[in-house]
């Protein structure tokens, strides 16, 4: 049973991670040779793809990420510990990014006004306030979490550390939000940067407290 729901995930998040090809087809004659995939702080594209690629590869390569993810969270022999949301959102992620990003693409490639700092800034800020109010209702696994070896080996650390990670991935997920819409870049990666590191100084902190000789 378990296996059966396995593959009917798979397979709907690969048709959905595929489902911007229709688009990409509809428009294929419009778009031009080279279209911007990447941009920087300010909104200014800058790299760029050849139109086959960014409209048909792009997807396919979300479509192949989504599979090792969910091959990934398959060989966990920890997933059962996994919290069920923080458990869709890893499955889902790729599929909901394609079907937001590739058109944002797209449609930016046609000259269709849109800023692309506030949209991604939005999507990475949501996804990052979701992850922060799942992560302290997961236990131990190797695929979602604070995966350090004081949090793998001690339950109670994981416990703390997934508690504070989740305080700050929301702090930061409503900063690059606001950044987004303001155009500021440092506040955000500050933020983003802070709530990576000090769950894991925390955490050894943990570590060390309950381990004072380093046994």
């Amino acid at each position: 049973m378990k296996q059966n729901k396995f593959r009917r995930t798979l397979l709907l998040t690969t048709a959905v991670c595929l489902l911007p090809m229709l688009l990409s087809a509809a428009l294929y004659s419009q778009l031009p040779d080279q279209i911007p995939i990447h941009w920087n702080a300010a909104g200014q594209p800058d790299n760029y793809a050849p139109k086959l690629f960014a409209a048909f590869g792009l997807p396919a390569l979300m479509a192949v990420f989504n599979l090792l993810v969910h091959l990934l969270f398959q060989a966990d022999p920890k997933r059962a510990n996994m919290g069920h949301m923080l458990r869709l959102l890893g499955l889902w992620c790729c599929p909901v990014l394609c079907v937001i990003l590739m058109p944002v693409t797209l449609f930016s490639a046609l000259g269709v006004p849109l800023s692309i700092p506030v949209i991604v800034s939005a999507v990475v800020g949501v996804l990052f306030i979701l992850i922060g109010n799942y992560l302290p209702k997961s236990g131990q696994s190797y695929t979602m979490g604070v995966r350090l070896p004081w949090t793998l080996d001690d339950p109670d650390n994981w416990r703390k550390t997934a508690r504070l990670s989740g305080y700050l991935f929301i702090f930061a997920g409503a900063l690059i939000f606001l950044c987004g819409c303001l155009q500021l870049f440092w506040p955000a990666l500050v933020a983003l940067l802070l709530a990576v590191i000090v769950p894991a100084v925390y955490s050894y902190l943990l570590y060390r407290r309950a381990h004072p000789g380093g046994q």
